[in-house]
């Protein structure tokens, strides 16, 4: 199991956002999350550090205790090992490479595929034993075509937008009047706008990809990219593109801007969201005293089964029915039916209803709701809303008094729906409470946890030592545990 497949599963441990003045250790995917174990009871953990950008530590085994005493020669070591895995060029020289490259002839425009490279006919000769390919002029002004995507589900999964989704993006914003997009995690969008500025058939736009795919680094200037992660609002090129963000962000001439972001689906809520919440701060405060109170206008693309937790973060935000599909993922395609349709949703602060969904792919617009939404998604006139979120038709349950799924079933033994062949009753451990056992919310949303915290710490009465747990962190399984769960358990196990 790794970390985050805990915290997905069990919800035993949490994100813990940065604490006034502490400066976390860096990993090559810059600065590192605190994270926390939350076990049975309330108790807290030992909090340690591990990679913002990866779940499985076989992509980022960087892990560190939170108070944990580092010797210099181990803080050598970590230094080299993040040197080892930057980028072999700076944005500069990388702008630099990519003038002289665009100057070439056709014959000797080449592309290593195993190096992902654009190379220079002084390289040629070191690549002769590898890949390569001719370089096409289309096929600069899409590098998500030309490069191989990342695919990595747990960690820096690349799915690119189809051209149907990107265009109905596309055209939807240039219709509410923005002129600038900030593309974080989109490359696929960012291309589509050059695109659409060469042709000067629409009104000119800009764009700015902010991204961890550094690759994307030799086809766009310095004010056209970013080497950037989301997950812990890190700018690679540090404040040099720190600045580009926002010269950017700083609104002129009439030019409003949007943030569109992709991030990859295992990818956590809590930190993304507080990313996104810097970003619209730093937005708001280089805007006229009139948007001072305002909230950048966003669009964060995930699927829907997320709804409750980004709604937590921004209760501003509104789910769109809108479908969006993926050039080269398995199941996240259009036109499929059913559980099949891509699960996959528009959350945004703009009003719903300015987002026009097209009536020629089966949308439709809902007078009571106020918003357009999937045709087999039926009002409820006991509900008063259009209640489904998977593109299939729900059903209201009188006994719920709601809607729900409709291979769900009411069963008399739970006293809610579920589907048919559900284990009935309370299951340990997967559902319900970790401090006060209701089954009526989690562990987050407890409002005991506070009340255990400060218990947990307080002197005990009769030997004035605190209360700590002794008991194991994790249950012990057959199968072998990753070396971060290990080393929890035998922390616990030694306090």
């Amino acid at each position: 199991m790794d970390i985050t497949e805990a915290i997905d599963d069990s919800f035993g441990i949490e994100v813990i956002l940065s604490e006034g003045g502490k400066t976390p250790p860096c990993c090559p995917h810059g600065p590192a999350l605190l994270f926390e174990k939350v076990s049975k009871g309330g108790e807290k953990g030992r909090r340690f550090y591990a990679c913002s950008a990866c779940r499985d530590r076989k992509d980022c085994s960087f892990f560190q205790w939170e108070h944990e005493k580092v010797s210099e020669a181990r803080l050598l070591a970590r230094e080299a090992e993040n040197q080892l895995r930057r980028p072999p060029f700076s944005q500069k020289e990388y702008c630099t490479r990519f003038r002289k490259f665009a100057s070439l002839p056709p014959d000797k425009k080449k592309f290593c595929q195993d190096c992902q490279i654009l190379l220079l006919p002084g390289e040629h000769e070191a690549h002769t034993s590898h890949k390569s390919t001719d370089v096409s002029e289309s096929q600069l002004r899409r590098p998500s075509v030309l490069l191989r995507p990342l695919d990595n589900k747990k960690s820096n999964a690349q799915y690119l937008f189809t051209d149907r989704s990107s265009h109905f993006m596309l055209d939807t914003l240039a219709a509410l009047g923005y002129r600038k997009v900030l593309c974080v995690g989109t490359p696929r969008l960012q291309e589509l706008i050059k695109l659409r500025n060469l042709e000067q058939k629409h009104e000119p736009m800009k764009s700015l990809l902010l991204d961890i795919d550094f690759r994307y680094a030799q086809f766009y200037s310095q004010d056209e990219f970013c080497h950037y992660n989301m997950f812990n609002h890190h700018f690679f090129g540090g404040e040099a593109s720190n600045a580009v963000l926002q010269a950017f962000l700083t609104e002129s001439d009439g030019d409003k801007v949007v943030m569109v972001a992709d991030p990859p689906f295992g990818g956590l809520v809590k930190p993304l969201a507080n990313t996104f919440s810097l970003i619209s701060q730093t937005w708001r405060k280089l805007q006229s005293s009139d948007s001072s109170n305002a909230d950048m206008p966003m669009m964060w693309i995930f699927p829907y089964f997320f709804e409750p937790r980004i709604l937590e973060s921004f209760p501003s935000f509104s789910m769109l029915d809108y479908q969006v599909d993926y050039d080269n993922h398995p199941l996240y395609k259009h036109g499929k039916t059913g559980r099949r349709q891509s699960p996959v949703r528009l959350f945004t602060n703009i009003t719903p209803r300015a987002v026009v969904l097209p009536k020629e792919e089966g949308y439709r617009f809902c007078s009571v709701c106020e918003r357009y939404v999937w045709s087999l998604n039926k009002h409820c006139a006991k509900c008063n809303i259009c209640p489904s979120k998977d593109g299939r038709e729900w059903k209201h349950c009188s006994l719920c008094e709601k809607c729900v799924k409709p291979s769900w079933k009411h069963c008399q033994a739970c006293g809610h729906c579920a589907l048919p062949l559900h284990p009935c009753g309370h299951s340990p451990g997967k559902e319900g409470c970790f401090c006060c056992g209701s089954l009526q919310h989690k562990h987050k949303a407890c409002p005991l946890k506070d009340t255990h915290r400060i218990n947990s710490c307080r002197p005990n009465a009769k030997s004035g030592a605190k209360n700590v747990s002794r008991k194991p962190l994790l249950k012990r399984k057959a199968k072998r545990k990753s070396g971060a769960a290990r080393r929890i358990k035998k922390a616990a196990q030694s306090m």
